[in-house]
């Protein structure tokens, strides 16, 4: 299985970061260009509802999408550059026997959120196992995409940021697939459990901060807050009738005993 890595050309510290992640697990990695919307103004009036960052990283993404599409693997991992690695990685992104068969898409990543999940779980390797993912679960740092899947999102007109492309099941583009998660996650952004001193903060995030700021919304009201309690509880109770639970996806780095042997990154020319 192919993993990709998609990095700024102007972000040689983030190439350098994810260079030693991916060195301490033993594996190989393809460099993706990213799309730099610092060379695209035109982003902007693309799609309206999204920033021009969102729309840089959403082509970045069908970049890879494109290559999986066209390659001869069945499935294929792709992941930001500021992504923080599980330490028992190495087996996992180096073989795909695990990944189920049905699988459209495997979240390897945490958000560090709640999000929504079926109660049954499968174990796979190394003490990690597989649940069906139903909720929305930000974020697109490390997923792996079928082959089949990843032909269906390249055809399509997308408008939305691509971690709710791939992970938002209000959308068709995930509603309409076999979307699963891995547990715990075999990774998480580095600004999500590192210092922001270690200067790889996302830039998508902090559009998204700006963007939520703007879209600022009055405090509720204690009857309104009843409501959205309300609404939450029952939320609760009809997934418990579907088998499906909230939960909060762990993160854990280190793993006694990994050996691992450094490879070197390439560069995909397109």
């Amino acid at each position: 299985m192919k993993c990709m890595v998609i990095n700024l050309d102007r972000s040689p510290d983030r190439l350098a970061h994810v260079t030693a992640e991916f060195a301490k697990i033993g594996v190989s990695f393809d460099r993706v260009p990213a799309v730099d919307a610092l060379h695209r103004r035109d982003f902007a009036e693309t799609s309206p509802g999204l920033t021009a960052t969102e729309v840089a990283c959403l082509m970045s993404h069908k970049v890879c999408w494109k290559i999986i599409a066209d390659g001869d693997d069945a499935f294929g991992a792709i992941f930001e550059d500021d992504v923080l690695l599980c330490e028992a990685a190495g087996p996992m992104l180096s073989d795909d026997g695990w990944v189920p068969a049905d699988a459209d898409v495997v979240k390897l990543e945490t958000y560090l959120r709640k999000t929504v999940i079926a109660m049954k779980r499968t174990s796979v390797s190394r003490g990690f196992s597989l649940a069906r993912l139903y909720g929305f679960h930000i974020g697109s740092a490390g997923y792996i995409v079928s082959k089949r899947a990843a032909r269906d999102l390249i055809t399509r007109n997308l408008d939305a940021p691509a971690d709710h492309v791939i992970f938002d099941p209000s959308l068709p583009t995930s509603s309409s697939k076999t979307v699963y998660q891995l547990l715990p996650a075999l990774c998480v952004q580095n600004d999500l459990v590192r210092e922001k001193a270690s200067g790889l903060t996302s830039l998508l995030s902090e559009e998204r901060l700006v963007k939520s700021a703007s879209n600022y919304a009055p405090k509720r009201s204690p009857a309104g807050k009843l409501v959205v309690e309300t609404r939450r509880i029952a939320r609760q109770i009809f997934d418990i009738c579907r088998l499906r639970r909230e939960k909060t996806i762990a993160f854990i780095q280190s793993i006694p005993g990994s050996d691992v042997h450094p490879c070197p990154p390439r560069t995909v020319t397109r």
